[in-house]
């Protein structure tokens, strides 16, 4: 698989099942050189598709991955959008699955797309990475700082192989790692987790994100960038997906 950089464009997908988003907009990663390639979804924390998010989009596809970021929140933006969406991702049913699905039978269609595709969302992305690991067709599955399922046990007994990346100083989901830890190994999912002890939420961006009025609870989950934590993760996910995502499926 190349590294290199990568091509980053805006891009509305126009061939959706039924329930997605009237007009469904994007951002595509292509890796540098010729494919084809394994292809990620990558679904965005719950401030949406903001410049943070495109750096995760970009580094993607750097490392040699096809890359789409849907926009959850194409329908209305995320002022309008944001409590319907955190909803549907709890629930495990809404506009987003649709949006999320349209996604990736986009990006298998593409002509340097490998045959096999993962799943990796951050914050909010990371709640659906794992609603969406088992039955989705999914290959693999990467939940950063992500919500666990109401019940992990429906939820993920048939799940792809999982790699999780938390902070131990994440207020937000203390005891997920552990939790999600045992549920992974009693249904005998193949698994890479990891806490990162003196890292709070979304470690993985480069820099804060989210409005002013967020602050103080940003300051409560102790959410601030970790490089060190944020590359670990990375070299962590980008060997588990090369594992699981670099074999064409037979």
């Amino acid at each position: 698989m190349s590294r290199g950089p990568a091509i980053v464009t805006d891009i509305v997908i126009d061939q959706k099942p039924d329930g997605a988003s009237p007009v469904l907009k994007a951002v595509l990663g292509v890796p540098a050189g010729v494919g084809p390639w394994p292809a990620v979804v990558v679904v965005h924390e719950a401030f949406g598709v903001e410049s943070e998010m495109r750096k995760q989009v970009a580094h993607l596809a750097s490392l040699g991955y096809l890359a789409v970021m849907p926009d959850l929140y194409s329908d209305g933006g995320a002022r309008r959008c944001l409590v319907a969406t955190m909803r549907a991702m709890r629930s495990g049913t809404g506009r987003a699955y649709a949006d999320i699905e349209a996604a990736r039978q986009w990006i298998l269609a593409r002509p340097d797309a490998l045959g096999t595709v993962g799943v990796l969302g951050f914050c909010m992305g990371g709640g659906f990475a794992l609603m969406t690991a088992s039955s989705s067709g999914f290959d693999a599955a990467a939940s950063n700082y992500g919500m666990l399922p109401r019940d992990p046990d429906d939820a993920l007994s048939q799940a792809c192989p999982v790699v999780g990346s938390y902070g131990a100083k994440d207020a937000s989901l203390k005891g997920a790692t552990a939790a999600l830890e045992k549920t992974l190994t009693r249904h005998g999912v193949i698994h890479d987790l990891k806490e990162y002890p003196g890292v709070g939420h979304a470690f993985m961006n480069s820099a804060a994100t989210g409005p002013a009025l967020f602050r103080p609870l940003a300051r409560v989950i102790n959410m601030k960038p970790a490089p060190d934590a944020a590359a670990d993760a990375w070299a962590r996910i980008d060997s588990f997906f090369r594992e699981h995502l670099q074999s064409l499926k037979s």
